[in-house]
């Protein structure tokens, strides 16, 4: 029997038989993985508590036929355990897993920026560092930048005139200056461009000082320019607490 192990996150499960279950993770070195897990949910099952969503585990597969089969897990971070009793976490939490299930495909290659990210964006979560609603924006355009869909936020993304915009277009690309504005342009505030800027650099003393009509408008930016790459909204969304 052929053997890995990797460190992941758990991402979503869904129930397959009378016992099993299929776990989906975004690992490391494999990228997004989907693995049986053999007899978790019985009550017996050693396993099952470490197999749920938002854990953070180093896990040993053995290579199947058509899914590979979870044989051994060890909890790195049980973030689950801290995400269940905030809601605003919570909820925030779970769209983060469903953008990289989008973004991380399954085909088995390395995916450490995408991991690096989703751990530290829960980690952030859970230590309730910054708003929930922000972390989430901060992570979805770093996550849509290392997938190769970076935004731009201060050049014109068409011409590259450097800015300060207010015309966003998702399918250029970002910011535009007036000469390459397109129809059907949103025009952001001036503060929600440089809020926007601020949560893909990572740039959190900007983000924390600003206010609500400011975040208000950049969370629909990111939702326009996540829905245009990954060609359809993501189900958590509507159940996150802003």
């Amino acid at each position: 029997m052929s053997l890995y192990r990797d460190v992941g996150v758990v991402l979503r499960t869904h129930k397959l038989g009378e016992a099993d279950r299929i776990i989906t993770l975004l690992t490391r070195e494999h990228g997004q993985v989907r693995a049986v897990a053999k007899g978790v949910r019985k009550t017996t099952s050693r396993l099952g508590g470490r197999v749920e969503p938002f854990m953070h585990v180093d896990v040993q597969f053995a290579v199947g036929r058509t899914l590979d089969i979870v044989t051994q897990v060890e909890t790195i971070t049980p973030f689950a355990q801290h995400l269940g009793a905030d809601y605003g976490a919570y909820t925030a939490g779970t769209a983060m897993l469903e953008t990289a299930e989008r973004l991380v495909d399954d085909g088995g290659e390395p995916a450490v920026q995408q991991y690096q990210l989703l751990v530290g964006a829960l980690r952030a979560l859970t230590e309730g560092r910054h708003n929930p609603g922000m972390i989430l924006d901060s992570y979805q355009l770093r996550a849509l930048a290392i997938a190769g869909y970076a935004p731009s936020f201060g050049l014109c993304a068409r011409c590259g005139a450097p800015g300060p915009h207010r015309n966003f277009h998702a399918p250029s690309g970002g910011i535009l200056c007036d000469t390459c504005r397109m129809p059907g342009s949103a025009a952001p505030s001036p503060s929600a461009v440089t809020l926007l800027a601020a949560l893909l650099s990572g740039d959190w003393e900007t983000v924390d000082v600003s206010d609500d009509r400011a975040r208000r408008e950049s969370t629909g930016i990111v939702n326009a320019y996540l829905m245009w790459h990954l060609e359809r909204s993501l189900r958590s969304l509507v159940h996150v607490d802003r």
